[in-house]
């Protein structure tokens, strides 16, 4: 299948290039689209309780969502201000699409105690459309923000998803702009040329605009978080630029032996484009663990950053190849070097390993285990306006209302639904609740109960709340929903379904694994050793961002808990990148070995060989992640920060001082699979024939 890839593609390099370059005017022109069709209603899960009794509200209230301006900085007591308050809530009562706006002089807890502040709410009516929506609450926002006072922001509600998506799109530009001039830099020094160093930054472009055609195309099936957009462009960028690095370095080695560029072209493709295939494949399956989650979040982001893995897995194996026979002759081929110069430094290292096995793994294994130590206590969170940078509008109309108002003030209530059949007995007794608020008539004789829990809208309080009113009910029909309760079925949904998951990917990644290698041990092994990263990184990420450590740092502070999305997306995404540089150097201990048969050799050879690949491509991995921790996102920047340290401690410590010990201990073993397996693999795994010995250059 590759050599008929190849033979294509560098049979016909100007028709494959400007296939892909119509790709990419693609991507960038429809495929930004996506920014205007983002979601920020992350933990909502399809038949949940949560979500049946809002789909049930959707229908039969009068009222729907809600947006909170507030206005700063002038004494509630000015008759100016008083005037121009009056005046703009008698506007905003007027715009088609609202149900009601308090006066907030006259309303309850809407103007502050110290007199320096006030909230305006505004409540829209049921039953809008997505347009008559939208121009509803843009009318509403712009005229509140006519009223002249120091400060005056309008979030919440559909505002809120919007001004979400906006601030997406510019961290996007901004980590772009910051991550590819460093990128170039550093490929530069790499390679010591323009040309060799341009061609990843073309497959990278690739991989970008590849990633926002997938999510425009998701986008019309299914809700895109916000979210979206920073991991899946990280990850595509990343991994463009890591399967363009591994193919040029080997195709500049490749062009040593021969003058041919198309040949050099197809060997290259047919011993390092094996590797970008199951490299590919194996981060892809390794997503497909979000698909067993009926999140509809977790499930678009399998999806949506598995099609960007593939995307770039086809650019790396189908444009850079029509590239390379176009435009390689011009490519200068890597210097000669003995073998006892080539990647000596990692040649070094390996021997280390290799002497002293179980020292490195005694010393090793336990300094991960430690890392990984505050994962344990690890929590999760819906998060709030707080996740976000200080110089976003939700965040500024978040820390007036801290600053002005009552803890708990502006935050959602827990919504009790009592459904026509509720007996009068059950509801006069959620009615009695201390935290009861209100109550609101439905168009079918039911009956909305809402909650005001202490503290915040995902605290303790809050989703004990939730879980009080469920064992309360017994079998009436009473649903509960609303942020809190959303949480408790997200976290219960984590619960039931993370052991699917992981058999899922486990068995796929185990699968892929043998197949490359026809070892049983091997895949084994990689999984421990990966584990061992991933845990570490997850333990940073834990101790930085829930417990508060060095957060100032990185320009946020401690969440007390992580966002409900970083999780899972951090443990995906960097158990596929260790599966990638995994393969990088079994792939060259996989040549070795079946040149040699020598199992130390192959260690030492395979890491010798692939080191600086690995380490290159980890560190302008966490180039492109780091460039995204620009951003004021916490939950983008827990992502960002895990996926940067599992990429350095797996390309690291754990492939070069972990993998040699782990398969010298291995020995010979390291290869072994029992009988039938063997028959197996040998009828349909990955087979190759040892490497062909170099020849003399042709002039």
């Amino acid at each position: 299948m590759l050599a008929t890839i190849t033979r294509a593609a560098t049979r016909r390099p100007l028709t494959v290039i400007s296939l892909w370059t119509l790709f990419i005017l693609l991507g960038f022109g429809l495929g930004t689209g996506v920014f205007g069709r983002l979601s920020d209603e992350v933990p909502n899960i399809p038949g949940t309780e949560s979500d049946h009794a809002a789909q049930y509200l959707d229908g039969v209230d009068r009222t729907g969502e809600s947006i909170t301006g507030v206005v700063e900085g002038t004494a509630v007591s000015d008759p100016a201000l008083h005037t121009q308050v009056a005046r703009a809530v008698a506007d905003v009562r007027a715009i088609t699409g609202v149900a009601a706006v308090p006066d907030p002089f006259t309303t309850r807890g809407l103007t502050a105690e110290d007199g320096q502040a006030l909230l305006i709410p505004v409540t829209l009516a049921g039953g809008l459309s997505d347009d008559e929506e939208e121009r509803a609450v843009d009318a509403a926002a712009a005229r509140i923000k006519q009223i002249e006072a120091p400060e005056v922001h309008v979030s919440g509600g559909p505002l809120l998803g919007k001004q979400i998506g906006e601030r997406a799109q510019e961290d996007v530009k901004k980590a772009e702009f910051i991550s590819l001039p460093v990128v170039l830099v550093l490929l530069l020094v790499v390679f010591g040329g323009l040309r060799s160093a341009g061609l990843p930054l073309v497959i990278a472009i690739s991989g970008i605009a590849g990633a926002f055609l997938a999510l425009f195309g998701f986008s019309h099936v299914t809700d895109i978080s916000v979210y979206a957009i920073q991991v899946t462009t990280m990850l595509g960028l990343g991994l463009a630029i890591d399967y363009a690095l591994l193919i040029l370095v080997r195709f500049r080695e490749e062009r040593r032996n021969t003058d041919d560029v198309v040949e050099a072209v197809r060997r290259t493709i047919d011993r390092a484009g094996r590797i970008v295939l199951f490299s590919g494949l194996t981060v892809a399956v390794s997503l497909t663990g979000l698909l067993v989650f009926p999140s509809t979040f977790l499930r678009s982001m399998g999806l949506a950053v598995a099609s960007v893995v593939v995307i770039d897995m086809l650019a790396a194996l189908t444009l850079l190849p029509a590239l390379l026979a176009r435009f390689g002759a011009k490519i200068a081929p890597s210097r000669p070097r003995a073998d006892r110069e080539e990647g000596r430094v990692f040649a070094r290292l390996a021997h280390f390993s290799a002497r002293r096995p179980l020292a490195v793994v005694a010393v090793v294994v336990p300094v991960l285990l430690v890392l990984a130590l505050p994962a344990t206590g690890m929590k999760i969170i819906l998060g709030d306006a707080k996740q976000l940078g200080t110089s976003t509008e939700a965040r500024r109309l978040y820390d007036t209302v801290n600053a002005h108002f009552p803890p708990g003030t502006g935050v959602s209530p827990v919504t009790v639904v009592l459904k026509p059949g509720t007996s009068a007995d059950m509801a006069a007794r959620i009615r009695a609740l201390p935290q009861t608020t209100g109550t609101s008539p439905l168009t079918d004789g039911g009956t909305v109960v809402d909650l005001q829990p202490t503290g915040s809208v995902d605290g303790k309080a809050a989703t004990d709340l939730v879980k009080h009113v469920r064992d309360l009910r017994g079998g009436e029909p009473v649903q509960v929903t609303g942020p809190a309760a959303r949480l408790v079925d997200f976290r219960t949904m984590l619960a039931d379904r993370v052991p699917w998951s992981a058999v899922t990917v486990l068995i796929g990644i185990l699968v892929l694994l043998f197949a490359f290698t026809g070892s049983l041990l091997i895949p084994l092994r990689t999984l421990l050793t990966t584990l061992l990263s991933l845990g570490a990184a997850l333990g940073a990420v834990v101790w930085v961002f829930q417990d508060g450590h060095l957060a100032g740092v990185l320009g946020t502070e401690g969440q007390g808990a992580l966002s409900l999305t970083s999780p899972p997306l951090i443990i995906a995404i960097a158990f596929g990148l260790a599966m990638d540089y995994e393969l990088f150097i079994l792939g060259r201990m996989r040549e070795t070995w079946l040149r040699t048969g020598d199992d130390r050799e192959a260690v030492v050879t395979g890491l010798r060989r692939s080191g600086r690949v690995v380490t290159c491509a980890a560190l302008l991995l966490a180039v492109v992640f780091g460039a995204f921790m620009t951003g004021g996102f916490s939950a983008i920047l827990q992502i960002g920060l895990g996926l940067t340290l599992a990429v350095l401690i797996d390309a690291t410590v754990v492939r070069m001082l972990l993998v040699p010990a782990t398969m010298t201990l291995l020995g010979r073993r390291a290869w072994w699979a029992p009988g039938p397996l063997r028959r197996l693999h040998d009828r349909f795994g990955v087979r190759e024939e040892a490497p062909v010995q170099p020849e003399p250059a042709r002039h």
